[in-house]
């Protein structure tokens, strides 16, 4: 069981974060946010020194205090996945009292690594793979957000050897810095964010890279649609090459079933006016709606549970603040929030979010002070 200590968390720190990018200094944030002793250390002195700067932790490479060392309670291994098992193992053989976790987004890879690695074998009773599912298209500490990691799920891939303390640490991790911690096995997480992350970052980076050349007035017209497909093309291409290269046999069978679906439209839009092609159109639209409807929503509510509303706004400013205000005088709470502009006009499209009961009296109180609520 997790027991809190007199500072409210649940780790007693220190801890050592290696990897002072933007999870990792996210990570520092959060847990100094806590009160603990975070020390950083990374490859790159500058990136040490941001991370640093923003208050994410004191630095590694300026030592303890006179005669002392550093004896961390925890290691977490925050560096990109080419190198994340040689910096795991390099923590569990230097610092043999810690708990070492990795938050590196493929697991099956890295534990077979450690694995092969003499020495270190022995050690993984003090090892586990973890991976918290949050994250910025932007990178490096200065992106870095103390409450990155509030709410999301935060995978825990204990192996066969792991101790008891070791897992009950990279619980205590997740907890204190607010996420939900989940467990699987690393074959199941490397199944799954080859499906829910891996695909939709390819997918998005194929969509988008047909933009390269397309002329200017037709992205003149684009709305939200294009920019949420696209919006996670702008990730990192350094790091994601390293994802897909240590996940690339699970992504390529579900890539073969995307083949065989674009396959399959290209055949009917080919003949689009053939016998059944319509109806092959529709199955294939059916198809993704069925599969939309499966993802959870907010908090992990059912699909589809909220009511929504959309309320014009002039594009001055000011307006969207007068906006949240006057619903706030309400006393309705808004689930989700989404701002559009509309091509061509100096006019925002506010898409509201709110429980289903209370769509209409929401709509009234607007139409009453003035908002024009698009039906």
């Amino acid at each position: 069981m997790i027991t809190r200590t007199d500072q409210g968390t649940h780790l007693t720190g220190p801890v050592l974060v290696v990897g002072a990018g933007l999870l990792g200094a996210s990570i520092g944030l959060g847990l100094r946010a806590r009160g603990l002793d975070v020390v950083l250390s990374d490859s790159s002195p500058s990136t040490e020194a941001v991370a640093r700067d923003i208050g994410a932790g004191r630095l590694l490479a300026e030592g303890q205090g006179p005669g002392e060392e550093l004896s961390p309670e925890l290691v977490v291994v925050a560096t990109p996945p080419d190198v994340t098992a040689r910096v795991v193992a390099d923590a569990l053989l230097k610092y043999p009292g810690a708990i070492v976790v990795d938050i590196c987004s493929v697991k099956e890879a890295i534990l077979a690594e450690l694995t092969a690695t003499p020495d270190v074998a022995e050690q993984l009773f003090r090892y586990v793979g973890t991976h918290p599912m949050a994250g910025r298209e932007k990178s490096g500490p200065v992106a870095a957000r103390a409450e990155l990691f509030t709410g999301a799920p935060w995978v825990l891939c204990a192996h066969a050897t792991s101790a008891p303390e070791a897992v009950l640490c990279a619980e205590s991790l997740a907890v204190d810095l607010g996420a939900v911690p989940a467990r699987m096995s690393v074959e199941e997480h490397d199944e799954a964010v080859a499906l829910i992350s891996h695909l939709p970052q390819v997918v998005s980076s194929l969509v988008a890279s047909r933009l390269q050349d397309s002329p200017v007035q037709a992205l003149s017209l684009a709305g939200n649609g294009l920019r949420d497909v696209t919006r996670i093309a702008a990730s990192d291409p350094r790091l994601w090459v390293q994802i897909l290269s240590a996940n690339a046999g699970r992504l390529v069978d579900i890539l073969y079933g995307v083949r065989e679906d674009l396959n399959r439209l290209i055949g009917t839009l080919e003949d689009p006016t053939a016998g059944g092609a319509r109806l092959d159109m529709a199955q294939l639209m059916s198809e993704g709606n069925a599969g939309q409807a499966r993802v959870p929503g907010k908090h992990g509510t059912p699909p589809n549970s909220f009511a929504r509303l959309t309320v014009l706004v002039d594009d001055v400013p000011g307006q969207i603040a007068k906006l949240l205000t006057e619903i706030g005088h309400t006393g309705i709470n808004v689930e989700d929030f989404r701002l559009e502009h509309s091509p061509g006009r100096e006019v925002g499209l506010a898409e509201l979010s709110v429980l289903p009961g209370k769509r209409h009296d929401l709509t009234e109180s607007l139409t009453q002070r003035g908002w024009k609520v698009v039906q």
